[in-house]
């Protein structure tokens, strides 16, 4: 474990597991969470002999909380700091969620034109556009984004409670199995970050468009979504993520919830697994 400084002073902290000479996996995390959340594949594919790294997002976890940056651009350029000061090559990148988005702009930008880039695995992913507009008028009302703003402003604490109580896990669903320690787990990871970052990060992860990331990615990419995410509409994600990627594979899952790689780790890390070595 460790820090990076980026260019503009960031400190991102970072895990760094398993033999240094092995082909590595990078996780980047979802929004408000930390590298965390990916304590069942990190254990899972270290087991398997992988090198597995995984950092916090600036603002985010243990990364410094600084004031500036809090976009799609910095979080890619932070995840390229990372593979750079480790010198990860031909690794699969994994994102959730706004990690998705984080990975999709890093393979785009830095980790093809660099070369350290194999595969990407894009899971219950942000792109290409989450927001409703003129271009896309299946996307997600403002008005949403905009209610997170004002829940997160009025009490952090609780809507950090509210989201994995109910739609993040799926735990509202009738005959749900709910997991307090998942529930906890979640609100600890947000509430070590800072409430800027998280702020902001809503717009970075609903507004940014990454139809042209998406169309310039032409390393294999594995595409993962349940058919029941109640964050991340998997029409307006996942299938179209399989439309604008020149080598993806898709599949959906049937109930599955945005926290899919909590609630089915094994599933998750099966298909993974198959496909690294496909």
């Amino acid at each position: 474990m460790g820090f990076v400084t980026t260019k503009d002073g960031a400190e991102i902290f970072y895990k760094d597991w398993g033999p240094k000479d092995a082909q590595p996996i990078a996780f980047h995390h979802g929004w408000p969470l930390s590298s965390d959340d990916w304590d069942a594949q990190m254990l899972f594919f270290v087991a398997q002999g992988y090198r597995v790294v995984a950092h916090d997002r600036r603002g985010h976890g243990r990364s410094s909380q600084i004031s500036t940056g809090h976009d799609m651009d910095h979080y890619a350029a932070d995840a390229s700091a990372v593979a750079e000061h480790l010198d990860l090559k031909n690794a699969i990148h994994v994102g959730h969620s706004t990690g998705g988005g984080e990975v999709a702009r890093y393979v785009a930008k830095y980790g093809e034109p660099q070369g350290r880039v194999a595969k990407a695995v894009l899971l219950a992913s942000v792109p290409p556009l989450m927001v409703k507009t003129d271009k896309n008028p299946g996307g997600t009302p403002i008005e949403v984004f905009d209610g997170f703003r004002k829940a997160l402003t009025a009490n952090r604490a609780q809507f950090f409670l509210d989201v994995p109580t109910g739609p993040f896990y799926g735990f509202n669903r009738s005959g749900a199995k709910s997991s307090q320690g998942i529930i906890e787990n979640w609100w600890r990871q947000g509430m070590m970050g800072s409430a800027l970052a998280h702020y902001e990060g809503i717009k970075a992860f609903s507004e940014t468009d990454q139809t042209d990331d998406l169309k310039n990615i032409t390393v294999p990419t594995l595409v993962l979504q349940g058919d029941d995410d109640q964050v991340v509409p998997y029409k307006e994600a996942a299938l179209l993520q399989a439309k604008l990627l020149k080598h993806g594979t898709l599949k959906v899952y049937p109930g599955y919830p945005h926290g899919l790689m909590t609630t089915h780790a094994d599933d998750i890390n099966a298909d993974i697994l198959e496909f690294i070595r496909s």
